[in-house]
């Protein structure tokens, strides 16, 4: 006879707590259908802000973002202790340190449920042992899961493709992405449309520049190095653009100190550091740029697009899944400064080709990603998974079809 509980206990565990913040509004989302919601992560102010904000129980646990054998095992035994405290029905691992480590201490204390998200592939530009035991984790947390969800349908492919994951464990729901876009209130281009002008005043300017937009980790596998060279030969024949980076230089994978020297040094870019409240930054953008070596559903192309604003990207997994290439945006190979360049040339001559891709976009953000269709995705494959592992709740019916595997 199945298990009946009447509160599901829902524990998400990310390595460090910044990642949380991908699931804004889920607790809230799943509080209301009768979850408990709890949140792991590494200590720091951004998870006890998370917890507070999304009204969860939080549990901090030192993790290492790098391979640490010794660490790594003092995390899984504390792990395993507050799990066991937490009796959580679902655990449902983000990042692969998390993943891995979350996905093992849920297997050894008897959870039912162990989902492990995978946001994205740093494998792919690994080299080496390094590369090999990034692979090795993944294979390890895919396995230990009893479901593995990926946030982007050509990610699943390439896990697939890697043999990291069976392609019947694995499966991406509606249109991909772990949280949507909220394209109807803070990514809504009418509502911070008079903020366009301050911003730019800001950073010295003008009304009429074109901007060219940057949004994420100002490191070498963001395509950085390909951007400033691309940026260089653009600068010679307009003269009047300027360039916003929004995002903190990483000591992890950083950028040639040359390329770090000429982002500084020149007056028409304009380094914004880390700032979490981008709706006003992407006001003062016209296009937003996002060179990157890999994804794997990348959230700023989401919120550009829910802001209006048309973009160039790689042709790389997770960024194909959201960019319609001449519709939404333009897609450029990766490692490749001269298309770029031309990529992005292309709508600092049209103005009217902007438009077109900016409203394109948002049309999609609003249709594909809207943040309510991507939780209720979520919430029935809750209810499908912990049927399936035998656990009854009297609130819960026969889940609707939510999961499209590709």
């Amino acid at each position: 006879m199945a298990e009946d509980e009447s509160t599901i206990r829902l524990l998400h565990i990310t390595t460090v707590p910044e990642s949380l913040d991908f699931l804004a509004g889920q607790a809230e989302y799943m509080r209301a259908r009768g979850f408990e919601v709890h949140a792991m992560s590494s200590p720091g102010d951004l998870l006890w802000d998370f917890a507070k904000r999304e009204q969860v129980e939080a549990h901090a646990v030192k993790m290492a973002r790098a391979i640490s054998p010794a660490s790594d095992v003092g995390a899984l035994l504390a792990m395993i202790r507050r799990i066991r405290s937490i009796r959580p029905h679902i655990v449902h691992a983000h990042t692969p340190k998390a993943g891995l480590l979350g996905t093992a201490a849920a297997l050894i204390t008897g959870v039912p449920v162990r989902i492990y998200h995978v946001h994205g592939s740093p494998f792919v530009t690994a080299h080496g042992l390094k590369r090999n035991l990034l692979m090795a984790c993944e294979v390890i947390a895919c396995n230990l899961a009893t479901r593995v969800i990926c946030v982007s349908r050509s990610l699943r492919e390439l896990m697939v493709q890697h043999r990291l994951c069976s392609p019947r464990k694995s499966a991406v729901l509606l249109k991909g992405s772990i949280n949507g876009v909220d394209a109807q209130r803070r990514f809504n281009p009418s509502r911070v449309y008079l903020e366009k002008t301050a911003t730019r005043l800001r950073f010295g300017i003008p009304s009429d520049a074109v901007v060219i937009g940057f949004v994420g980790r100002i490191v070498r596998d963001k395509g950085l190095v390909e951007l400033q060279h691309a940026w260089k030969a653009l600068r010679e024949e307009y003269p009047e653009a300027h360039m916003l980076l929004v995002g903190p230089f990483e000591p992890q994978d950083p950028v040639p100190l040359q390329i770090r020297q000429e982002l500084c040094s020149d007056p028409h870019v304009h380094l914004v550091g880390l700032d979490w409240n981008t709706p006003p930054l992407y006001a003062a953008m016209d296009i937003v740029v996002l060179p990157s070596y890999r994804e794997g559903l990348p959230s700023v192309l989401l919120e550009a697009g829910a802001m209006e604003l048309p973009v160039v990207a790689t042709s790389v997994p997770g960024c194909i899944d959201v960019v319609i290439d001449g519709e939404t945006g333009i897609l450029v190979p990766p490692r490749d400064a001269q298309a770029l360049a031309a990529a992005l040339k292309c709508y600092l001559e049209d103005p009217e080709l902007r438009h077109q891709h900016g409203k394109a976009g948002r049309e999609r953000s609003l249709r594909d990603f809207c943040p309510d269709s991507v939780r209720q995705a979520l919430f029935d494959e809750y209810k499908r998974l912990l049927l399936r592992a035998g656990i009854a709740v009297s609130s819960v019916s026969e889940p609707t079809q939510s999961t499209e595997v590709v």
